[in-house]
């Protein structure tokens, strides 16, 4: 997918815009607070519902209105659209018609983004790492949605017992649905993150070509990957009356990623980690591609920070060879000019005090 146009109407500070971009690269350079990082934001929450800034829905909202809409037009000649209220109410219209789910917007619009928050998947906690792996999933195996909401319906019921010291048949009846539902999901989650291994490997290649060869995503499906989980279960059964919730199970993955079998951010530099954050990124958005047919598109917000020239040259390089559409802000032109390809094929854009104009205006 990608967007050919983009309306904006009273989101964070963006004046009311009707803007048409390129297919594959687009760059916004602006001031900091001049609006560019709130376009990006504008097409991360058509695709997720939510902000990559903010969890607080009326920090979104103009200031001067209830309300705000973000519509896009995409390359096969689909109108998505979501409008959003201070009061929290959702209206999403697909080609007109309204009374859709997020989920449903979600399966048009496979949304990506880097920005120096994306650095918590390092330091931020499994929490980070398995909200980035489970997005991959949503879109690549089709079967993942229906088991997650499945074993989430399962996980409460049995940390109820747990909670309430319920035991006996209906905690039996939970603990093996809880296992075998877990078991279902960690096989599809280690198929997916072997795959997104393989092609991570690519564009490492291309990027952090030095050290490509010594990294290495480990998984780890929330249990011991030496016994059974009915055996891990039964072992902790008191530790688990104690504290009252499950301790092992699908919702404890992780994934490390790992630089000669140390953690990345320990030994590589914050260019580096950048660097393959990109190319992480890339690497689940050629994967969505190859199983949906759909190009996610990625948004990379302060290209210019943490990344030198020579980083910003081996960008281009990948970025020259990807299939997705991308949008890169910067604060000044020059911090592109290593990525700006010498053909014409992309747009420029500046923002200033929330309004957009494209170069060739």
């Amino acid at each position: 997918m990608s967007i050919q146009t983009l309306t904006t109407s009273q989101f964070r500070n963006l004046n009311y815009a009707n803007i048409k971009f390129h297919q594959k690269l687009n760059f916004i350079v602006g001031d900091n607070g001049s609006g560019k990082s709130s376009l990006l934001e504008s097409i991360f929450f058509l695709g997720h519902g939510k902000s990559f800034r903010t969890s607080k829905i009326e920090n979104l909202i103009n200031a001067e209105s209830d309300k705000f809409v973000v519509s896009v037009k995409d390359d096969q000649n689909h109108q998505l659209g979501i409008q959003r209220d201070s009061n929290g109410n959702f209206d999403i219209k697909i080609n007109g018609d309204s009374k859709f789910r997020l989920s449903d917007l979600a399966k048009h619009v496979a949304v990506q983004v880097i920005t120096p928050e994306t650095f918590k998947l390092f330091f931020g906690g499994p929490k980070e790492r398995r909200r980035f792996i489970d997005l991959g999933l949503f879109h690549v195996e089709h079967q993942f949605s229906d088991l997650w909401r499945d074993f989430r319906k399962v996980l409460l019921q049995r940390n109820a017992c747990l909670k309430n010291k319920i035991f006996g048949q209906q905690f039996d009846f939970w603990n093996d649905s809880f296992c075998q539902l877990s078991e279902q999901i960690a096989h599809v989650r280690a198929g997916y993150v072997s795959a997104l291994s393989v092609e991570l490997n690519i564009w490492l290649e291309i990027l952090l070509p030095e050290l490509a060869s010594k990294i290495e995503l480990h998984y780890s499906q929330g249990w011991s990957n030496k016994k059974d989980l009915k055996q891990v279960l039964a072992e902790s059964a008191e530790r688990e009356r104690i504290y009252g919730h499950s301790l092992f199970g699908a919702h404890k993955f992780d994934v490390k990623f790992n630089y000669n079998k140390l953690n990345i951010d320990q030994i590589l530099s914050r260019g580096q980690q950048k660097l393959f954050l990109i190319a992480l990124t890339i690497a689940q958005s050629n994967l969505i591609f190859k199983s949906q047919n759909i190009a996610p598109i990625i948004l990379i917000d302060d290209i210019g920070a943490e990344l030198d020239e020579t980083s910003r040259t081996a960008l281009a390089k990948a970025i020259s060879t990807i299939t997705c559409q991308l949008f890169i802000t910067a604060i000044d032109q020059t911090a592109l000019e290593p990525i700006i390809p010498k053909s014409e094929k992309y747009k420029m854009f500046h923002v200033e005090h929330g309004v957009i104009t494209s170069e060739d205006e």
